[in-house]
């Protein structure tokens, strides 16, 4: 349903670009030349909110985070990310209205992420928008958020198109070339799991929660603190995929070997699995490594295709 939904929006996407930069009559003051979008997002377990004028001054934010519920129970469960984003939207929307000074009235649109996430948490952002354009009578804007994650960098920056953007995250791992607002070259992705992902499941397969350091960080972070004082070269694991002439990704083979490298540490020093190994820094910091590795010489051979076929200039080819 929720794809259904999503795609009946996504097709009207032109219409309702279209009408919000056709402005509203109703706007008092100085307001009324200027363009107000209230932006929602609640795929995966921050509910976030926001109002940005035309210019790309973000006038007012609140966000509600989730991450301490969810490190109890080691990772995100959908129904209970569902539920904390029905709790605290409508108290987040209202605080970034009431930072921003802009009431519903004053809005030009309202943009919401539609997909990719998970569906349940997109599902609380999307309902709460549409009731409340049907309610105010408003331009609805739906939004792809790898899409805005690519774009953001100009709000923030002068940064002209195109550019090579590299998205990594706890569920995507992207190379595209940025050509316009909503003009995309996918040129590689993980043919598997993302690299958040895949540190997250070694994290906890080396049970970095019982670590004294770690106790309060997230999977990803966990093995970053951990990495910066043990040394790579005791487990270099094989780099993935050095072998395919593509800008493509892949990060479960890369789980394995070092699933397989803990067993035998454990074999090694006899103890049983959900203890800490002496040598836990090390595999961290040989985790990280090879990660960090693979992404770059993806990176590096994306930046090398797009100057070699004219789709970036050499002179000012721009990686984001």
């Amino acid at each position: 349903a929720m794809n259904s939904i999503a795609k009946g929006l996504l097709k009207s996407a032109k219409g309702g670009r279209a009408a919000w930069r056709r402005g509203s009559s109703a706007h008092s003051g100085k307001r009324h030349l200027q363009k107000l979008v209230l932006g929602i997002e609640t795929s995966c377990d921050d509910t976030g909110a926001a109002v940005v004028d035309d210019a790309g001054n973000v006038l007012g934010e609140a966000l509600h985070c989730q991450k301490d519920v969810h490190l109890q129970s080691g990772g995100i469960i959908p129904v209970v990310a569902q539920q904390l984003h029905r709790e605290n939207i409508q108290h987040v929307v209202k605080e970034a209205l009431s930072l921003s000074k802009v009431s519903v009235h004053e809005l030009s649109a309202v943009a919401t992420t539609v997909k990719p996430g998970l569906a349940l948490s997109l599902g609380v952002g999307l309902q709460y928008s549409l009731n409340l354009v049907d309610r105010y009578q408003k331009p609805f804007i739906p939004v792809h958020h790898m899409e805005a994650h690519a774009l953001t960098i100009r709000l923030t920056h002068h940064v002209e198109f195109p550019f090579l953007v590299l998205l990594l995250s706890g569920g995507h791992c992207i190379l595209a070339v940025a050509q316009g607002v909503a003009d995309f070259l996918l040129l590689g992705q993980s043919i598997d799991i993302a690299p958040g992902d895949m540190l997250d499941k070694v994290a906890r397969r080396l049970s970095l929660r019982k670590h004294p350091e770690c106790c309060s960080m997230a999977g990803g972070k966990a093995i970053e603190h951990l990495a910066q004082s043990g040394s790579w070269q005791e487990h270099a694991f094989r780099v993935p995929m050095q072998q395919y002439r593509n800008c493509d990704f892949s990060f479960s083979g890369l789980q394995n070997l070092v699933n397989k490298a803990i067993m035998q540490k454990e074999k090694e020093e006899g103890i049983q699995e959900g203890d800490i190994l002496s040598c836990v820094k090390d595999i961290a910091a040989a985790v990280q490594h090879a990660v960090a590795v693979h992404i770059i010489q993806r990176t590096y051979r994306a930046m090398l295709f797009c100057i070699k076929n004219g789709i970036l200039s050499s002179k000012n080819a721009t990686l984001v």
